[in-house]
């Protein structure tokens, strides 16, 4: 919503690009490999990372232009790494604010400053701040740019049906309706998805009552790029607020309703200017600002059962709505298209089997049930569900204020990267390892003479310390590539590595197995069992 007098996408900042939907029509009905339903963050990201493998998309979306308002602003270093792999980075690296700290505030005192952890040696900062209107204008130029994407805005889905060969979807833009067959299909429509109306799925979980209004306003404000949190504040006594600084000058005020207060009365234009000013006072600004947008959004914690239906993949808010607290609904979105960017690709380009893909539900919905545990303690703590959480809410910031460990409890418990213990990609570990990142995990980035270890990292790698075992057979084949690295000195330490010691690292910087000393017949074995190739094993074994 905007105010009165400007249009739905009549920004202060931002100017708003529309699109037309295709006039050439001739090719419109050919086969595509795999056609994507949504061209929002996630849907773009997913278009790129198959395009980074080779293969071609058809990506759709029913829009004429990106999506309205800051919407999901923070992106966690990995989802930096994301971006770097498919070839997006530059934009969102001169853009973006990194941020590293936050701090909590109690009825005015402050009763909480963390850090997440950061070093000068690191590539990215632990997160950053971004529109989503940015974000998503920096992922289109990158598609606008690849000849493997084709884009067609202002273009509907009117049906989906599937055999065991293809799948058909239905489209219908504003010069007709015509259908075209794909061998895969990517959901990315949201958590509203047509995709999963027309299979009949429906995602299940909680609903949690706390509802929040999202107010973008520009204003001169010199307070540093970090996140705020504000308890019972005076300006919603009882309530919660989260301030955060945006590119532009813009800042991102969110404010829980009241009990009793409907959206209805709470997103009333006027009410909405009388909310944050009484918030922007909270925060010592009383100086002018500009209201840019607003919106209305509420905690839940609901997924899919399955994040696969025959031939479609659910990724993104169409496979599962998280709580926004700790900034996991996008990043957790981009690591969907990322993990089935590659599998996909890696199998309709030949250089795995197809039983690559039974692993993208495990990984993904674990990573899902990951968010949905950390993210539904701090959901019960921003928004308590019944009164006995609200009294214990209320004791732990009382004590807050007179003992110091109490105000970790208000810690929003930041994503990290979730680790595939339990996938079936994952190899058990070797014992002899005494630390490093474990299977499952992503690997540690250190830097190098020449940059970072993921400036090297290239599809899927086999790490290797030392003099180690000769693993050359395995070098080009399958997309693999072998890296040598010194088995002393820093990056060895962060691997709890010695001579002879092997990981091998997924394309999404996933560590798939690791090895204090293997033959090559071990690596192989393992290189095998990922990619689903066993026609791997006898060709590489000496």
């Amino acid at each position: 919503m905007r105010p009165r007098g400007r249009g739905d996408h009549d920004s202060l900042y931002f100017t708003y690009p529309r699109f037309a939907a295709p006039t050439a029509r001739a090719r419109l009905t050919d086969p595509a490999g795999v056609v994507i339903i949504g061209a929002g963050p996630v849907g773009m990201t997913a278009a790129l990372a198959l395009a980074a493998e080779g293969v071609a998309s058809v990506l759709i979306d029913r829009k004429e232009t990106f999506n309205d308002g800051s919407r999901a602003i923070c992106i966690a270093r990995q989802s930096f790494y994301i971006l770097e792999s498919i070839g997006a980075l530059k934009p969102f690296r001169e853009k973006a604010l990194g941020w590293t700290t936050g701090r909590t505030f109690y009825r005015g005192q402050q009763i909480l400053e963390f850090s997440m952890p950061d070093a000068k040696t690191e590539k990215f900062r632990p997160m950053y701040n971004l529109q989503q209107q940015y974000i998503e204008q920096f992922l289109w130029e990158r598609v606008a740019a690849s000849p493997l994407i084709d884009l067609r805005w202002q273009t509907e889905l009117l049906a989906v049906a599937q055999d065991d060969l293809r799948a058909t979807v239905t489209l219908r833009d504003p010069h007709g309706d015509y259908s075209l067959h794909a061998d895969w299909v990517l959901a990315a429509d949201g958590a509203r998805s047509a995709v999963r109306a027309h299979c009949g799925l429906r995602m299940q979980g909680d609903n949690h009552e706390g509802r929040y209004v999202i107010a973008d306003v520009r204003m001169d404000h010199d307070y540093p790029t970090i996140r705020r949190a504000l308890f019972d504040p005076p300006s919603r006594p009882g309530g919660t607020v989260l301030v955060h600084r945006q590119p532009d000058n813009i800042w991102r005020i969110d404010y829980q309703l009241r009990d009793g207060e409907t959206v209805e009365a709470a997103t009333q234009e006027a009410e909405v200017r009388n909310s944050v000013a009484t918030v922007l006072r909270d925060i010592g600004h009383d100086g002018a600002y500009d209201l840019e947008w607003w919106s209305v959004y509420s905690a839940n914690t609901l997924a899919l059962d399955d994040y696969r239906d025959g031939r479609i993949f659910f990724i993104g808010d169409s496979a599962h709505i998280v709580p926004i607290f700790g900034v996991r609904g996008l990043n957790n979105g981009l690591a969907d298209a990322q993990n089935i960017g590659w599998k996909l690709g890696y199998v309709m380009t030949g250089r795995a089997g197809e039983g690559l893909l039974d692993s993208y539900t495990p990984e993904r919905r674990g990573a899902t049930l990951d968010v949905f545990a950390n993210a539904t303690k701090s959901t019960r703590f921003m928004t308590p569900p019944t009164h006995g959480w609200r009294v214990m809410r209320a004791a732990a910031l009382s004590l807050s204020l007179r003992e110091p460990f109490a105000g970790a409890f208000a810690n929003p418990r930041q994503m990290v990267p979730y680790t595939y213990a339990e996938s079936p990609l994952t190899q058990p570990d070797d014992p002899a390892f005494a630390g490093g990142p474990t299977p499952g995990a992503v690997v540690c980035d250190p830097p190098l003479d020449d940059g970072h270890l993921s400036d090297r990292l290239r599809g899927v790698s086999v790490l290797r310390f030392g003099d180690g075992p000769d693993l050359s057979a395995l070098d080009d084949i399958a997309g693999v590539q072998v890296l040598t690295l010194p088995a002393t000195g820093e990056p060895a330490a962060g691997f709890a590595a010695r001579p002879g010691t092997v990981y091998l690292i997924r394309p999404d910087m996933h560590v798939a197995a690791r090895w204090q000393a293997a033959d090559p017949p071990v690596v192989a074995g393992a290189l095998a069992a990922l990619l689903d190739r066993p026609d791997l094993r006898p060709d590489l074994r000496p």
